[in-house]
């Protein structure tokens, strides 16, 4: 490398409500390094993020400014600066990030703008960017693609455009119920039983309606009739993703469907589909935020050549 030359030709960002992710890039999409911490933006003030990220990645830096493309709640309106959404329908892969100032002259910072829908009402920021590292990979995808995590989008695409989509706040309803709920005294922090998941995604599916009631039971269960941790663990997962599922049927039923996400929660997605006569694909979804964010960089690399 030349004097004062940067590590990095370029840094992808992750940001989301409770972890940070960066990663030192290299022009040709090449990872050089990667860091993490639990800076998200839930914990953060507006002028707390600029430190926050020098704080991971200043070592990557040198005297010319370095390129940051940013995705997730950075953008947010309680973010480093608020970006505006683009309305559905919208080609994720168009998306053109925004400059935003810094104080660090050593970086160029880019925030990607978020996704709404008005009816009925919903919003996503950071999934665009998986959806159009998805769509790099998979151009004449047409059909469902489900993005299971804290809050789980189930998305429409078309001829490489978002049409509509759905979210549900099955993860972080899980965590709650799980860590701090009545039913936190009988749920153990792993394990799991296969059986035990499958039966009640089969029940929510069928009785939505019955969820607060079913939930409850598993306590009953636990304290009357020995039901252990991990097969609590399991019930209260199948009965969240049943119910999930009931609501969700008529973005998957009869269509294409594709499970991107951690691959052990993709998974579980995936089997509870698979009871349904649904043979979804399930992939990980680890690098595709990373090649959505590299599709953003190649846009500014050509604006600014």
């Amino acid at each position: 490398m030349s004097a004062g030359a940067a590590y990095a030709d370029w840094i992808a960002v992750d940001w989301g409500t409770s972890r940070l992710r960066v990663w030192a890039m290299a022009a040709d999409g090449t990872i050089r390094a990667e860091a993490a911490s639990d800076d998200g933006m839930g914990g953060l003030a507006r002028d707390g993020f600029e430190p926050a990220l020098l704080k991971l990645v200043a070592p990557w830096l040198g005297s010319v400014p370095v390129p940051v493309v940013a995705c997730g709640m950075v953008g947010s309106r309680q973010g480093w600066a608020e970006v505006p959404y683009r309305t559905v329908p919208c080609a994720p892969g168009a998306l053109q990030p925004v400059p935003v100032a810094t104080q660090d002259g050593r970086i160029r910072l880019f925030i990607m703008p978020g996704v709404s829908q008005a009816k009925p009402a919903d919003v996503m920021r950071g999934e665009e960017t998986q959806i159009a590292g998805f769509l790099v990979e998979e151009p004449g995808f047409d059909g469902i693609l489900c993005l299971p995590g804290t809050h789980t989008k189930w998305v429409h695409i078309s001829a490489g455009e978002i049409v509509s989509f759905q979210t549900f706040m099955t993860g972080e309803l899980f965590r709650l119920i799980s860590e701090e709920s009545v039913l936190r005294h009988g749920i153990a922090a792993e394990g799991f039983d296969q059986a035990r998941f499958e039966s009640a995604v089969a029940d929510a599916l069928s009785r939505p309606e019955r969820l607060a009631q079913r939930l409850f039971a598993i306590r009953a269960e636990g304290v009357l009739q020995g039901l252990t941790p991990e097969a609590a663990r399991s019930q209260l997962s199948g009965e969240l993703i049943g119910a999930e599922l009931a609501a969700a049927r008529p973005y998957w039923l009869g269509q294409e469907v594709v499970v991107a996400g951690a691959l052990a929660l993709a998974a579980l997605y995936g089997d509870a589909l698979q009871a349904q006569g649904v043979s979804a694909q399930v992939l990980d979804a680890g690098p595709l935020t990373r090649i959505g964010l590299g599709r953003a960089y190649t846009t500014i690399s050509e604006t600014t050549a």
